[in-house]
């Protein structure tokens, strides 16, 4: 079973792109690449049960084991030491990275409290978004009630797109809440 949102992309956005941007092959037509999920957990230094917590929730929310990161040098600063544990990441796919951006754009979105839209400034330049967000919670896979502490993640998602125009062409087109 083929995801909704790539059935979308086959047989209305292409279409669109192709007439809007002049394209003559689908093979030039903006794709997704993939979409890569962070979370950062700076309390994993005092207790490794929180960096426990974030990758179940990680994997709750995408369907795929994190990866765990570790710190690449000490920061005496932010009292971290080489190879100590500070965050988590997933890399999703294929039918996984469909059926996420689904679920972000249908369900985990509209569900934040006066949400107005997604920013149009979180382009890169090079036809990649990035999104924060402020809770784990926004998901229907969390359960408030197991959570032991609110924290945020960032969705970077990479396209095949040669600038932001057509990358929010692409993302407006699978139905990414932007503001105006």
């Amino acid at each position: 079973m083929t995801p909704r949102v790539l059935e979308k992309y086959k047989t209305e956005i292409c279409p669109a792109l192709m007439k809007e941007f002049g394209y003559k092959n689908v093979m030039q037509l903006p794709r997704l690449e993939k979409i890569v999920v962070n979370i950062g957990v700076g309390d994993a230094k005092l207790d490794i049960k929180f960096m426990d917590a974030a990758i179940a929730e990680l994997r709750a929310i995408t369907g795929q084991q994190p990866l765990l990161k570790r710190a690449k040098k000490s920061v005496a600063g932010f009292k971290v030491r080489e190879g100590m544990p500070v965050g988590c990441t997933v890399t999703l796919r294929g039918v996984r990275m469909w059926e996420f951006l689904d679920r972000l754009v249908s369900l985990a979105l509209p569900s934040i409290k006066d949400f107005q839209g997604v920013s149009r400034r979180g382009f890169d330049g090079r036809g990649n978004y990035n999104l924060g967000l402020r809770e784990q919670l926004i998901f229907p896979e969390i359960s408030y009630d197991k959570v032991i502490r609110s924290r945020g993640m960032n969705v970077s998602i990479v396209t095949t797109a040669k600038n932001d125009e057509e990358a929010y062409a692409l993302l407006k087109g699978m139905g990414m809440p932007f503001n105006r």
